[in-house]
């Protein structure tokens, strides 16, 4: 009899328990991160950095290619006077100076897009660690972001949306 109540106890606390543990409510919350990196200051002024970059390379591609220009116009002009071996030099310039221009594009692109990831970089830190950080301040279980379009469906009034919470984390209006 005393181990039958034992039992019933023991099967009482665990049913107690795991209605407990059921009540408990899972917290989930959404952001738009996309949304948040495009009203931080940062990202505005990353952005005009990398344009005057990229406008910088630009400049610089321009000139080279109206050197290029200049000198296959002046070869073409004068081709039919040159001897030979005064062409072949003129046409091997020609050549390198191609090949230079092509060369210069491929390393701006790279550098274009390196100075991005340099300056963006940074930025997306600050978004991941504020929701982060807020995510672990409120208890919640899961924060979807809505902006990288793999989450198909949430019920917003089961969700909590983030974004004041992130706003007022990084200082923003």
């Amino acid at each position: 009899m005393k181990r039958f109540i034992g039992i019933a106890v023991v099967t009482i606390i665990i049913a107690f328990a795991g209605q407990s543990a059921m009540a408990q409510t899972f917290k989930f919350a959404h952001i738009n991160s996309d949304e948040l990196i495009n009203a931080m200051p940062e990202y505005d002024s990353a952005g005009v950095k990398v344009e005057k970059f990229r406008k910088e390379l630009i400049n610089a591609l321009e000139l080279m290619t109206v050197e290029l220009n200049t000198k296959n116009e002046a070869y073409l002009k004068d081709q039919k006077n040159l001897s030979d071996i005064v062409r072949q030099t003129k046409e091997q310039e020609l050549t390198d100076m191609n090949r230079r221009i092509q060369e210069f594009q491929q390393t701006a692109q790279t550098q274009l897009q390196e100075k991005q990831t340099e300056l963006v970089q940074p930025i997306y830190a600050k978004v991941d660690k504020a929701i982060k950080d807020i995510g672990k301040e409120n208890g919640f279980l899961y924060v979807f972001d809505v902006s990288k379009g793999s989450l198909l469906y949430f019920d917003e009034t089961k969700s909590t949306n983030i974004m004041p919470l992130a706003k007022a984390k990084l200082g923003l209006k």
